[in-house]
């Protein structure tokens, strides 16, 4: 898969992004990192932001160019973000992405676990789109793009408190498309079942609470997907791409599975 999107059948023309500068959140591993590779060989600078200083550094030297540099950053730690960003300079693009919470009935979340997730993800997201917006509309042109979760539209069972978060989210995006300026954009990816350490953390979390193998939670959500496998990360980065580009200014507030077709509804 990686050789095919990101070899010599890279679906876009190298450089189409030269000159913008990216900001990824947690860049570290799954989509963020796939998304931060598809955007440097796009042509981006990449600022690529995680807590895992050797992930954020093997990242860098995959990603090659000297123009590409990290920023080790706890979204939980709201007061530093604005600080953080501030020194960064003009920025064009915003990948808004953060790791879910633990699985598990919605019932069985105190109001305090509710707080980390919701400042990682939502309240960070506010906090860099406020600090990055006035730049955006200097240079007349943005991007803001979040990773949030098909669960959006169909909840998933046992992650009742991520589903509340990504909804809390997908609603903050399409609030947002209609005050942002109009040079920029803010759209979102749902992606579905996805090969990451995510997903199988996931699964071993639905394993321990039912019963039931990894292995059979894995297939169970495989046969409810019509191409019958689970998603590459790279796959749901290139279409993080397309929402990037100068020639995508008319997609504004949507929502876009990159889901291999298992959510039912329209």
């Amino acid at each position: 898969m990686e050789k095919n999107l990101l070899g010599r059948d890279f679906p876009f023309a190298d450089g189409i992004l030269d000159g913008k500068t990216a900001l990824v959140c947690g860049a570290s591993k799954g989509i963020g990192r796939a998304t931060a590779l598809v955007l440097a060989r796009a042509g981006c600078r990449v600022i690529a932001c995680a807590r895992s200083v050797g992930d954020l550094e093997s990242l860098i030297e995959e990603m090659h160019g000297s123009e590409h540099e990290k920023l080790v950053l706890d979204m939980e730690s709201l007061e530093s973000i604005s600080t953080s960003v501030s020194d960064l300079g003009s920025v064009d693009i915003l990948v808004n992405n953060s790791g879910g919470p633990p699985g598990g009935p919605l019932l069985g979340n105190s109001i305090e676990d509710f707080e980390g997730p919701f400042a990682r993800h939502l309240h960070a997201s506010h906090i860099l789109t406020k600090e990055l917006v006035p730049g955006m509309e200097r240079s007349g042109s943005g991007r803001i793009v979040n990773i949030i979760s098909t669960s959006v539209r169909e909840p998933i069972d046992n992650i009742g408190l991520s589903n509340t978060l990504r909804g809390a989210m997908a609603s903050w995006s399409k609030s947002l498309s209609r005050e942002l300026p109009a040079c920029i954009t803010i759209n979102n990816i749902l992606p579905g079942f996805t090969d990451t350490d995510r997903l199988g953390s996931l699964a071993s979390s639905i394993s321990s609470k039912t019963g039931k193998k990894v292995e059979e939670v894995q297939e169970n959500w495989i046969n409810s997907v019509p191409i019958q496998r689970l998603i590459d990360p790279l796959e749901t980065a290139i279409a993080v791409v397309w929402l990037c580009l100068p020639s995508s200014g008319a997609v504004r507030g949507v929502s876009l599975a990159v889901d291999g077709g298992r959510m039912r509804s329209i």
